[in-house]
């Protein structure tokens, strides 16, 4: 059973005992008749037929209240990749609809967007997300979404209701929430998480005081988790990044956009594991080693635009304060996987906070570079505003390039 502590600045909901998803699911089929819920799947054409997709496709045909599946494909450079897309999520009972991001009619949309100076950033995750959610704004069939990625490998029905309860109850009052989970093998996983977000977040506290915006990431029990879900007011507020930092990026436009009492998180399963990328110590363009310069940017970026005063001199104390956090969080990860009897690889712990030290400062001097960069994709409103027909001409070309009629 886990703990039941509230961790401050949000809302935390805890998975305590053993879990009743039928009871969730039943009480989301009465939600949804106020709150329709729709599901975004980005999806890279290399996790058509894995294991952990063919596991999500298994679980989503039982899912009862789901009304509209969007599943966002990258990647998909030749018409039989989409053709095939079509064939591994057609088995789905809620009939997903395929945003075909590298189809030609998808493509004339971006390039539209760039010649409107409302650049939606280069093909990745980011910019996937952002399109499904423009489809989902499009469509008008739902009233709030979630979000998860395609490659779980212990995925559940349990995950998703935990994850669309909270916003889909008519009383909580939430309008985002955030998953979060325990890590665990033979040893303890996500890296980036434990040893760069946490000590980093928390070195620059021991700095700059408790600034509101510090205490609220800090808060959250796994900021880089991929599960989410929100109201679709939100969803038109809110500017997504087009680079590896769409996770923390998008919790900064929460906070921009939210009262923290709208915000919650959700504890989603037991336990949670999905594909696992290399460290990359070496290269800053690859692995674990691109996503942590691009969070630390993203973080730079958002601090600064919270009036928070960022210069050389906050760098180099960073990079001293941010070893010291890291080396005590090596210890206290080895004595929690010593009472748990794990394995804890000391070494590669080691390794990886140095190859983020790296990643720290390759980020301070981008920022330092170029301050008013942002990797941040326009919101819908401002699309909208820009383009006033651009919903529908995105609507249309989605439905054709999945063969459905127009209402």
């Amino acid at each position: 059973m886990a703990d039941f502590f509230q961790t401050g600045a949000i809302a935390t909901l805890h998975r305590l005992g053993t879990p009743d998803v039928r009871r969730l699911e039943r009480e989301l089929l009465d939600f949804v008749q106020e709150t329709p819920i729709g599901l975004v799947l980005p999806c890279h054409v290399r996790e058509l037929g894995t294991r952990a997709l063919r596991l999500i496709v298994r679980e989503l045909r039982e899912v009862p209240y789901v009304r509209q599946i969007v599943v966002g494909l990258d990647g998909a450079t030749r018409s039989r990749d989409f053709q095939r897309a079509r064939r591994v999520f057609g088995v789905l009972p809620q009939k997903p609809v395929i945003v075909w991001n590298d189809g030609p009619r998808l493509s004339a949309l971006y390039r539209k967007l760039e010649e409107n100076d409302l650049y939606p950033g280069p093909s990745g995750k980011g910019r996937n997300v952002w399109m499904c959610f423009g489809y989902v704004l499009a469509s008008e069939r739902v009233r709030m979404v979630a979000m998860h990625d395609c490659d779980i490998l212990t995925y559940n029905r349990e995950l998703l209701a935990r994850l669309c309860y909270p916003v889909a109850h008519p009383s909580l009052g939430f309008d985002f929430c955030k998953g979060y989970y325990a890590r665990v093998t033979d040893r303890l996983n996500g890296r980036v998480m434990r040893l760069l977000m946490t000590p980093l977040v928390r070195a620059l506290k021991s700095i700059l005081g408790v600034h509101p915006f510090l205490v609220y990431l800090d808060t959250f029990r796994y900021p880089l988790a991929g599960e989410v879900s929100l109201d679709v007011d939100l969803v038109r507020r809110l500017r997504i990044p087009h680079d590896w930092a769409l996770e923390i990026g998008m919790l900064a436009e929460v906070y921009r956009n939210c009262s923290p009492r709208a915000i919650c998180q959700s504890e989603l399963c037991e336990n949670y594991d999905h594909k696992h990328r290399e460290l990359s110590p070496r290269d800053p363009e690859k692995g674990l080693n691109r996503m942590a310069v691009d969070i630390v940017k993203s973080l730079l970026y958002r601090m600064a635009a919270e009036g928070i005063k960022l210069d050389a001199g906050l760098f180099d104390t960073l990079l001293a304060s941010y070893s010291r956090q890291a080396e005590d969080t090596l210890r206290f990860y080895a004595a929690d996987a010593a009472i748990n009897g794990l394995y804890y690889a000391r070494h590669e712990e080691e390794s990886a906070v140095a190859t983020f030290v790296r990643s720290i400062r390759a980020a301070c001097r981008a920022y330092q570079d170029d301050p008013l960069s942002s990797p941040l994709i326009p919101n819908w409103n401002r699309v909208e505003s820009a383009l006033p027909e651009f919903l529908d001409e995105l609507r249309r070309a989605v439905h054709a390039d999945n063969q459905l009629e127009e209402a």
